[in-house]
């Protein structure tokens, strides 16, 4: 579509047409030249109607902060408001949050932020967050299931399964830890990590080098697998800084 959809293309088929004498080459020429009219409105529709679902799925999740009995937006947003935001959120397939989605958000991020809207701006950066979490724990899990599919030999179904039993199960404690930040508001992010890094030597008790290198394995397997440059990476990547940002602030504090 790059490659074609610039009016200079369309310029060189017209070129191209003035300069032949030939009747049958004209016609292919303006045959070419429809078809492809034809294949670019048929594109910019179907990225319209994409962009329109996306925006209604933005929509949903904003909703979702708002007070039920209200409908105000009061920032900043209680408990129930985030968990609701977040629930919206993974209603929501991973197909769908895609950059479409992203760019939905951005897009109402700058235009609050011109009009001057600071609490929707934060509402908004809250989806950013909560869309990280989510995206990045469904990552974790397809990651460890197409490892197991691959070391044991079995299909994607049967590593799925495996996978399913695996989580029943004993779950390593900085891994535990990491799954229950993703699911957790990272406003209340250093309450979680003071407990868990505290209760170190205790069952259950995770290290800081643990955790940073639960997070680094997140980094390389998640993130770095995603389209280079993207928006997705971007806000993963953004994300999981910011919970290393908050490991080492504690490690300096103890």
């Amino acid at each position: 579509i790059r490659v074609v959809s610039p009016p200079r293309f369309f310029l060189r088929i017209a070129e191209r047409a003035d300069m032949t004498d030939d009747a049958l080459e004209k016609a292919k020429l303006a045959s070419l030249s429809e078809n492809l009219v034809t294949t670019l409105e048929a594109v910019v529709s179907t990225t319209e109607d994409r962009l329109d679902e996306r925006a209604e799925m933005v929509e949903s999740v904003v909703k979702a902060a708002a007070e039920p009995d209200s409908g105000e937006f009061l920032v900043p947003l209680s408990a129930e408001r985030v968990a609701a935001m977040r629930e919206a959120l993974a209603d929501i397939e991973s197909p769908d949050l895609d950059e479409g989605f992203l760019s939905t958000v951005d897009a109402w991020m700058n235009k609050s932020h011109q009009d001057g809207m600071d609490g929707m701006v934060a509402i908004l950066q809250k989806v950013l967050q909560l869309y990280a979490g989510v995206e990045i724990k469904r990552a974790r899990a397809r990651l460890q299931a197409s490892v197991g599919a691959a070391v044991s030999g079995q299909s994607q179904g049967q590593a799925d399964e495996v996978v399913a039993e695996q989580e029943k199960g004993e779950t390593p404690p900085a891994a535990a830890l990491l799954e229950r930040l993703m699911d957790t508001d990272p406003d209340s992010w250093d309450a979680e990590l003071r407990r868990s890094l505290a209760a170190e030597q205790e069952e259950g008790g995770v290290s800081s080098q643990a955790i940073m290198g639960e997070v680094q394995r997140t980094i390389e397997g998640v993130v770095l697998g995603l389209e280079n440059g993207s928006m997705a990476q971007r806000v993963q990547a953004e994300y999981l800084r910011e919970l290393v940002t908050r490991i080492e602030a504690l490690e300096q504090a103890v």
